[in-house]
């Protein structure tokens, strides 16, 4: 089976790594063009490009997908199947297609909930407890295609975004394999989602990440956790500079929302709308990360100070 394996982070790079491990010959990798990273803004590869040079398959950038960009590549590699994973642009009818097995997407969630471009984020953030990961017959509709096969595992709240992304690549690594093999020996028969259980995933923005301390402290620690170790939540100190919260636990106390009641070895505890947060580990404005204690012992907030007014 001739695999065209299409993705750009982290959770592709370790889908094609399981691929290459698995024995599939991947003919060829098409990622997202070098992007500047970093305050140097660093022009820097994307994980799946590092991985295929790595083993030595020819990668591909193009910086469009339309007007057939992709044909003279895909009439030279001669794919049997393409695998997407993240791949991040909208695939066109004629790339959809091309293959005899199509092309097949790993989506992180249990479709048809959490369609779209933040399924994990998304997920935590609700407060689910159970999330999983689906391959996908990719059809022109976005995340809307005939599921294939689906693993599910539970989310706790031990788990933050960086827990769940990676064993969401270890088990969608291993889900891609096997739905491969599936489509090959026919073994495997797509099932239609019910679209009037879809819910959509939408990317994360800088509202998203604020924390109103008027929600519930468990509202709050879902947010949290969701949103770590990136892009992080935040709020402000009384000095008006930016609080980013790394992590944090469920607390008792009561007071004024965004209030903080007393210190601990570990932290602080602050009031919310409902219950109290345990702020453990912070990034303040300029800082490095530290013990959300240290910020205490450092006076940069001091208790009876209330966090908040982004």
């Amino acid at each position: 089976m001739r695999v065209l394996f299409m993705g750009t982070p982290d959770i592709a790079a370790t889908a094609l790594s399981a691929l290459l491990e698995g024995g599939f010959t991947v003919v060829g990798a098409v990622s997202q063009p070098d992007r500047p990273r970093g305050r140097g803004m660093t022009l820097t590869p994307p994980p799946v490009k590092v991985l295929a040079k790595e083993r030595g398959i020819p990668v591909y950038q193009p910086e469009s997908l339309r007007d057939g960009a992709l044909l003279p590549l895909l009439d030279a590699c001669r794919p049997d199947v393409i695998a997407v994973v993240a791949y991040g642009k909208i695939l066109p009818e004629y790339v959809l297609n091309y293959p005899a097995y199509g092309c097949i997407n790993l989506h992180v969630s249990l479709l048809p909930r959490y369609r779209g471009a933040a399924p994990m984020q998304r997920a935590i953030m609700a407060g689910e407890r159970e999330t999983g990961v689906c391959t996908m017959q990719m059809d022109a509709g976005l995340d809307t295609g005939d599921v294939l096969l689906r693993r599910a595992f539970p989310i706790s709240d031990e788990d933050n975004f960086e827990t769940v992304h990676d064993r969401a690549a270890e088990i969608g690594g291993a889900l891609l394999c096997e739905t491969l093999k599936a489509l090959k020996a026919g073994t495997v028969t797509p099932q239609k989602q019910d679209a009037s259980l879809a819910t959509y995933a939408e990317k994360i923005t800088k509202e998203d990440c604020v924390l109103d301390f008027t929600k519930s402290a468990r509202v709050l620690f879902a947010q949290i956790r969701g949103l770590s170790p990136i892009p992080l939540s935040f709020t402000k100190m009384p000095d008006g500079k930016l609080l980013k919260v790394v992590s944090a636990s469920l607390a008792e106390g009561r007071g004024r929302a965004g209030e903080i009641l007393r210190a601990e070895s570990d932290g602080f505890v602050v009031a919310c709308g409902e219950g109290a947060l345990l702020l453990r580990t912070v990034l303040p404005e300029g800082k490095g990360r530290m013990n959300a204690a240290d910020l205490l012992r450092g006076r940069r907030v001091n208790v009876g100070d209330v966090l908040g007014n982004v």
